[in-house]
C-alpha cells in the first residue's frame, strides 16, 4: 500500500523511486493473476481491466509507436488482454496492427474494434481495411460504434459472426441520450457484447442499463471510467480518503475504477491511457478487495462534493 492520503502523483513517485516503471512494475506483480469474469454463454473468460487504445493509437504518428507498445506490454504483464479501438487514420492503424502482431503480444491480446460508416458497403469496406491492417482474418470482437447505421451494421456484424471473421458482436454508446436506442436494441436482437458509459461520475447506467445487460446474458464493456480526463481535472489536488485503504485503494484513478467493478453486470472496463506505469496503476484496481455498498455511497458522496 501505499499509504491513506495518496494522489495519483504519489503513487507514480513511489514506484518510481522504487525503481519500477512500465512493464517492468507490471511485472512486479505477474505472480497474481488479475481476476477475470465469464463472457455469458461461454466457457471464456476476460481480465477485468483492459485498455482502449483510440487516443494511444491516434498519438503514433507525433510519438511514434514506442508509446502504445510499451502501455500494451504493460497491460499484459499486469495480466490483462482485452484492447479496444476505435479505425480513423490509416497508417496509425497499419502502426498499431504491426504492434499487436509482436511475438510477444499476438496471442495474448483480445482485440475489440468497431465499425462506425454508414451503408453496407461502407461497413464492409471498413471491416476489410481493419482485417489488413491489424493482420487478422479474425477478430475476437467488432462493435457498432455509438449505434451508427444500427440495422444495417448489425446485419453486416451478423454475417461476419457467421462466416468466422469475428468472434464476437456487439455494439457501442458513450452517452445517456443514447441509452433508449439501446434498450430498444437489446429487446429485439441479442448481441455478445454492449459497451457502455459508467463511473463513479456517470452513474445513469446503473439505473437499467446494467441490470438489463444481466438479465439478458450480455456481457458488458464499461468505457469513459475517467470521464475521457475529466474526472481527474474536477478532483485537482485533493487527497484519496484514508479509509479508501480499507478496500485497497490507492489512487483517484482506482477509486472509480473500485467503484465500477462490484457491479456483477460488467465484464470488462477500458482504462484509456498512453503511459505504462498508468496502466499498471489502473490494473491494480483489480485486485484486493473491493467495496460494500456502504462504502460505494460513501465514495459516492466524496465524489458529489468534489
Amino acid at each position: 500500500m501505499t499509504g491513506n492520503n495518496t494522489t495519483r502523483r504519489d503513487f507514480l513517485a513511489l514506484m518510481s523511486a522504487l525503481g519500477l516503471t512500465g512493464a517492468d512494475l507490471a511485472e512486479s506483480f505477474a505472480q497474481e493473476q488479475m481476476p477475470s469474469r465469464e463472457i455469458p454463454g461461454t466457457n471464456e473468460w476476460l481480465p477485468i481491466i483492459g485498455l482502449g487504445s483510440s487516443k494511444p493509437v491516434s498519438q503514433i504518428a507525433d510519438r511514434g509507436t514506442e508509446p502504445i507498445a510499451a502501455v500494451l506490454r504493460a497491460l499484459v504483464a499486469s495480466g490483462g488482454s482485452v484492447v479496444d479501438t476505435w479505425p480513423r487514420n490509416p497508417a496509425n492503424d497499419e502502426a498499431f496492427g504491426r504492434i499487436i502482431n509482436e511475438p510477444d503480444l499476438r496471442e495474448s491480446l483480445f482485440v475489440a474494434s468497431k465499425i462506425d460508416k454508414v451503408g453496407k458497403d461502407a461497413g464492409l469496406r471498413q471491416f476489410r481495411q481493419t482485417q489488413r491492417l491489424y493482420q487478422r482474418e479474425t477478430l475476437d470482437l467488432v462493435q457498432i460504434f455509438s449505434l451508427t447505421d444500427l440495422d444495417t451494421q448489425w446485419r453486416n456484424l451478423k454475417d461476419w459472426k457467421a462466416s468466422g471473421k469475428t468472434r464476437y458482436i456487439g455494439a457501442t454508446v458513450a452517452n445517456a441520450s443514447l441509452y433508449e436506442q439501446l434498450e430498444s436494441f437489446l429487446r429485439r436482437e441479442r448481441p455478445d457484447f454492449v459497451q457502455i458509459n459508467y463511473s463513479i461520475t456517470e452513474r445513469g447506467a446503473e439505473e437499467r442499463m446494467l441490470p438489463l445487460c444481466q438479465d439478458l446474458g450480455v456481457a458488458v464493456i464499461i468505457n469513459r471510467p475517467f470521464m475521457n480526463g475529466d474526472y481527474f481535472q474536477r478532483l485537482g489536488q485533493r487527497r484519496v480518503p484514508g479509509w479508501a485503504a480499507d478496500f485497497d485503494c490507492e489512487s483517484w484513478a482506482q477509486f472509480s475504477l473500485k467503484y465500477i467493478l462490484p457491479q456483477p453486470a460488467i465484464t470488462c472496463v477500458l482504462t484509456e491511457t498512453s503511459n505504462p506505469a498508468h496502466m499498471v496503476e489502473n490494473s491494480r484496481a483489480a485486485f484486493g478487495r473491493m467495496p460494500d455498498d456502504s462504502e460505494r455511497n460513501r465514495m459516492k458522496a466524496v465524489i458529489d462534493q468534489a
